[in-house]
């Protein structure tokens, strides 16, 4: 079968021209920019595209299916060339779900901690030699690729994303799963460039539960009101398995978690993680691992990259950046460090960067969550702002949003820069917190490791 890329942009969409290309599929496919490590990995196996762009001239009647990414305009050359030819065109969760429908789906949702369950559940599978497929939106330890299918597997782990599915297919891209067991974690208003009202965004969500196939199982966080409203209130005929944060305790830096064998040492900390931990418990119960097996391999997780990554340690220094954008997720992010780290003056540094964080009217929603911070940064970048088309963010907006009366606001990266370094004189026992989905208008995280 061959198959095209339209706009493969993104990680999970490379890795899936590597999963199908691992299973005997012919692949062609464009994009705008490709960058590492997906343009070694693409080259490596004679994917990678000769020159970057779009060329029509490479779609034509011998392509079996076009799969399209949400990077793609629709308005894209290929695109309209395929449409033309009336050649067969998938969203990638579409395709996914051709893919696996003859096995059981596993899917994990949440506005927040998705990808960390997803990224648990794989780690215990892997480290028990339990082969499943799978599709995270994560790099991890021990895994070569973030796609994997096979045909043999009776499983498939997917990360079910809330976002919509491509140009021209607008559903959310969990809608298209149709899970035997799922599970949500948390709902917190996301992506209001999508759905503009909170209760349009909650909506996803109900749909998300009633597309649980008949007789599937719910796992869900039932320390999230949200969460609890819609999967008690659900009419689809469905095992409902709520969870709960488990009891842990920190000392000396380290989180031990409360099991029937007493308490567990593991790698993760912060009440979110442990909440997500639970999460993933029950959820690899299902899939046949028993609780003592779980604790087992579970207490050797390191973390999803990305999410709370520790980049530098000293004897009373510590650094961690965290791809934590979204209200609750920083506000759970600043106080797992303070939690973990009480006796350190904790810098918490927050890049505002999406689309929503950069919308005054969303901006509110801020309010509370650098309150775990001894000192609170919040760096925004007013190009990023232009570039976006949104209006005009000012300080005083941000001041006002978050309702801290020494919050620091930087706009230039050469003064957050110069900020940052200036810290390596202060006084030691520092924590020091970068949660950002960008990079600080340039910031090279190798140099924040020096400043320890």
């Amino acid at each position: 079968m061959r198959t095209h890329f339209i706009a493969i942009g993104g990680a999970a969409m490379h890795n899936l021209a590597l999963a199908l290309h691992e299973k005997g599929y012919k692949i062609t496919g464009s994009d705008d920019a490709i960058f590492e490590p997906s343009r070694t990995r693409l080259e490596s196996k004679g994917l990678l595209p000769d020159e970057m762009g779009w060329f029509p001239e490479k779609i034509t009647n011998d392509i079996d299916a076009i799969i399209l990414g949400m990077h793609a305009k629709a308005d894209n050359t290929e695109l309209l060339k395929a449409q033309q030819l009336g050649l067969k065109i998938y969203s990638y969760p579409e395709f996914l779900y051709e893919q696996c429908k003859d096995k059981t789906r596993v899917v994990i949702g949440g506005s927040h901690g998705k990808t960390t369950i997803t990224s648990m559940i794989l780690h215990v599978m892997h480290y028990h030699n339990i082969d499943v497929d799978y599709m995270v939106g994560a790099q991890l330890e021990g895994f070569d690729t973030m796609v994997r299918l096979t045909e043999e597997n009776d499983f498939i782990v997917l990360e079910g994303d809330e976002y919509l599915s491509s140009p021209i297919d607008r559903r959310p891209k969990f809608h298209l799963y149709q899970p035997n067991i799922a599970l949500i974690s948390g709902i917190a208003w996301d992506h209001i460039n999508v759905f503009p009202k909170y209760s349009n965004y909650v909506e996803q969500f109900e749909i998300f539960v009633e597309q649980i196939t008949n007789g599937g199982i719910l796992v869900y966080n039932e320390d999230d009101a949200e969460v609890k409203r819609v999967a008690e209130t659900t009419a689809n005929p469905i095992r409902k398995l709520p969870y709960t944060t488990p009891d842990y305790t920190v000392d000396n830096g380290t989180t031990y978690l409360e099991t029937p064998e007493g308490p567990m040492p593991i790698e993760v900390f912060g009440a979110h993680n442990l909440n997500n931990l639970a999460g993933a418990k029950w959820i690899c119960q299902n899939m046949g691992v028993d609780e003592a097996d779980f604790y087992e391999a579970i207490s050797t997780f390191k973390g999803a990259s990305k999410r709370l990554e520790k980049i530098a340690e000293n004897g009373t220094n510590v650094a961690y950046k965290d791809f934590a954008h979204s209200p609750s997720k920083v506000a759970a992010t600043t106080k797992a460090v303070k939690e973990q780290y009480p006796n350190r003056t904790l810098v918490a540094c927050l890049e505002l960067h999406t689309y929503s964080s950069l919308n005054a009217e969303f901006l509110k929603e801020y309010e509370g969550a650098l309150d775990s911070a001894d000192v609170a940064i919040v760096f925004y970048s007013p190009d990023a702002v232009k570039i976006k088309q949104l209006e005009e963010v000012t300080y005083e907006q941000i001041a006002k949003a978050f309702n801290r009366e020494d919050l620091i606001i930087y706009t230039n990266p050469d003064e957050f820069k110069e900020y940052l370094f200036s810290l390596k004189k202060q006084d030691k026992g520092t924590a020091l917190l970068l949660m950002s989905s960008g990079n600080y208008g340039g910031l090279n995280f190798d140099e924040v490791k020096t400043l320890l």
